[in-house]
């Protein structure tokens, strides 16, 4: 076999290795529920479970220089009422961060994060997407974004 095509069988098996290895690097799993406050209110409620060593960042950043914040998009159109802001829960930490040089707050182990939305008598789903990145102490993913589908209980 020549040169060539030894190293090219090598390049391709690195690339396979590595990518397999980033395919299955998930520290954050995403969780979805939701509770009735009253006949029209819910709370729809989005946990993460976060792997250790790995953190997820506020909504509410204060610099544009750091992280991606996580973020949520309601598919919202005249059925469905944001009320208020997304509130935040958990393992929740400011900190300075070593990696972006800047004072950051994040999560770890767990975040709970609940948005109250008004519904008329229609509704039965709630629909978007959330958007979050996720870093250890050496390196972060790039950002995710996970579209969600919540049925809402009677």
């Amino acid at each position: 076999m020549g040169n060539n095509l030894k190293t090219i069988i090598f390049s391709c098996f690195l690339v396979l290795i590595s990518s397999n290895l980033f395919a299955q690097l998930e520290p954050v799993q995403w969780s979805f529920e939701v509770e009735k406050v009253s006949d029209k209110e819910y709370d729809i409620i989005f946990k993460a479970d976060i792997d250790r060593g790995w953190s997820v960042y506020s909504q509410y950043l204060e610099s544009q220089q750091g992280p991606i914040p996580t973020s949520f998009e309601f598919d919202t159109d005249a059925k469905i009422q944001l009320v208020g802001k997304t509130k935040e829960a958990g393992n929740k930490k400011e900190t300075f961060d070593k990696t972006f040089g800047i004072k950051l707050v994040k999560f770890s182990n767990k975040a709970r994060f609940t948005q109250r939305v008004i519904v008329d008598s229609m509704t039965e789903v709630v629909n978007g997407s959330l958007t979050y990145m996720t870093c250890d102490a050496e390196s972060c993913l790039p950002p995710e974004n996970v579209k969600f589908s919540i049925a809402l209980k009677n």
